[in-house]
């Protein structure tokens, strides 16, 4: 039996400008089950991004409960939050966020020196995932060094790094061409496939929907309407390409 994630109960996030109270989400109610690949859609302004805060523990609801395995977010304190996220979230965003001073190596090696990770251990989990990725020539290279299509894949294995059961994906192909950001989403893909990984993609690239397993599209801070999909055979694909 498949076991949700995660758990939107009446979920509502409001936020205060002077006198005025303004809605970003309003009665917001999802269960995501383990090891689904969903597309969170919607234009400019309809609460994708206050979602994606609160799916990543960035934030608390202002009302509502929000369930991370069978946990509540709502009531955990800043420093619960961040042990939680830490441990159970692997983020990758549109702006990359790699730290400019330090090379590949030490950005992907960077969450789990937050996990108080032995440093030889580390290193070999950050060595074999920038290989997995495709950048292993890369390792001392600091960002300014790489092109975006190689920093988001730097990206994509520090958000692997502690082995998290959710990848959180904040429009990962936005600043890529075409070629790249399809390698990108074929990856994650892959991840979700063959390691049973939930992931998490918030977008308004419609493109994106392929991927999924279901999308929700928001609107003006509500669900508009979720679809299941039928995705592409991406192993398919990868054998006419050869």
């Amino acid at each position: 039996m498949v076991k949700p994630i995660i758990a939107f109960d009446d979920v509502w996030k409001v936020y205060q400008m002077g006198e005025v109270e303004v809605p970003a989400l309003q009665g917001i109610n999802l269960v995501v089950n383990r090891g689904e690949f969903i597309v969170i859609a919607g234009s400019s302004g309809s609460g994708k991004s206050t979602m994606m805060n609160l799916i990543g523990c960035l934030d608390i609801p202002t009302r509502g409960k929000i369930m991370l395995d069978n946990e509540n977010i709502a009531s955990m304190t800043e420093s619960k939050l961040a042990i939680t996220r830490g441990q159970n979230i692997g983020f990758i965003f549109q702006q990359f966020n790699l730290i400019p001073t330090l090379n590949a190596l030490d950005n992907v090696m960077l969450p789990l020196a937050f996990q108080d990770v032995d440093d030889s251990i580390a290193r070999k989990r950050a060595m074999e995932l920038l290989d997995i990725i495709g950048l292993k020539d890369r390792i001392t290279h600091l960002p300014s060094q790489l092109s975006g299509g190689q920093m988001q894949r730097v990206a994509i294995a520090r958000s692997l790094a502690v082995n998290p059961g959710i990848i959180l994906a904040d429009e990962p192909t936005g600043n890529l061409d075409s070629k790249v950001g399809k390698f990108i989403m074929d990856f994650l893909s892959k991840m979700h496939s063959e390691e049973n990984k939930t992931v998490i993609v918030v977008t308004h690239d419609l493109g994106m929907i392929r991927y999924a397993d279901r999308v929700i599209y928001l609107k003006d801070g509500k669900i508009e309407k979720t679809t299941a999909n039928k995705k592409h055979d991406i192993s398919k694909n990868r054998r006419d390409e050869k």
